[in-house]
């Protein structure tokens, strides 16, 4: 399966083209960590960052993207709406003050960060004013499952173009990944690492050494294969360009089945069913 390179895009279904591979900035939140990783990123080819307004980093994000000279236009960056500034007042309010601190005029893809059983709709309602606006080039949702996007989708007016969840080979998700290719929906994988927890998995480690790369690396390939937009996260210079190095080899359909096959329905994260109720 032919992979460019970080310059690979996906359409998403409102015809705005959106990088497959870009990069995780969360809990990247203090200065310096930041400046190295964020350059770091830029250096080896990154031109996605996603932010959002739990991680308390936007602002960082947003002056360091500013003053390394790559033209906006190069750019694509996602932020998400937090549990707390759900609802339809509260998200247009908070939005602003994140479109401020990432020094933007235009966003390219919102998204609700978890979903809200009391501002369920009136969140969603905010986002497509915003799109209907063109302050937001392309909306979405995060941490939706089946039911969630069955709900949305009897009052949404704007179907979301990409819904970001928990994917990695211990979590597969191919029921929720055939919902959205069924419905016209990006699929993009937060933790694609599963937070570093497969990485000592000792079939991925056999495969690593079948082709001679990082078992992050087999891990990341597998991802893209299936199409999925990942968003890999480090502060580690030499993990990041690590990462992006993964367009020179192509996995089989062996290897692509025995990854499938380590699947435990194991979450490292929230299931977003709880967090429904809760929020």
């Amino acid at each position: 399966m032919k992979k460019r390179g970080l310059q690979d895009k996906v359409k998403l279904n409102n015809g705005v083209l959106m990088p497959q591979h870009g990069f995780g900035v969360y809990k990247i939140d203090n200065q310096a960590d930041a400046e190295i990783a964020i350059n770091k990123a830029l250096e080896v080819g990154y031109r996605s960052f996603d932010t959002a307004q739990l991680y308390h980093n936007e602002g960082i994000l947003g002056n360091l993207l500013q003053q390394s000279g790559v033209a906006r236009d190069e750019l694509f960056i996602t932020t998400k709406i937090g549990d707390d500034n759900q609802g339809y007042d509260a998200t247009l309010s908070s939005f602003d003050l994140s479109m401020k601190a990432l020094k933007l005029d235009t966003l390219d893809l919102l998204l609700v960060h978890w979903p809200s059983q009391q501002h369920f709709f009136d969140t969603w309602r905010a986002l497509e004013r915003l799109y209907k606006e063109m302050r937001v080039r392309a909306i979405g949702v995060c941490n939706f499952n089946v039911s969630h996007l069955d709900r949305l989708a009897n009052m949404a007016t704007v179907v979301p173009a990409v819904n970001q969840f928990e994917c990695h080979p211990y979590l597969t998700q191919y029921p929720l990944k055939d919902y959205l290719k069924q419905h016209n929906m990006v699929a993009e994988a937060w933790s694609p690492l599963g937070r570093g927890m497969v990485l000592d998995d000792s079939v991925l480690k056999t495969i690593a050494e079948y082709y001679h790369k990082s078992t992050a690396q087999i891990v990341l390939r597998w991802h893209l294969q299936q199409d999925m937009v990942i968003i890999p996260k480090s502060v580690t210079p030499s993990r990041i360009a690590e990462n992006a190095d993964i367009y020179d080899f192509a996995l089989s359909d062996e290897h692509m089945k025995m990854i499938d096959g380590l699947n435990r329905d194991y979450r490292t994260g929230q299931d977003p069913d709880d967090v429904y109720l809760k929020i």
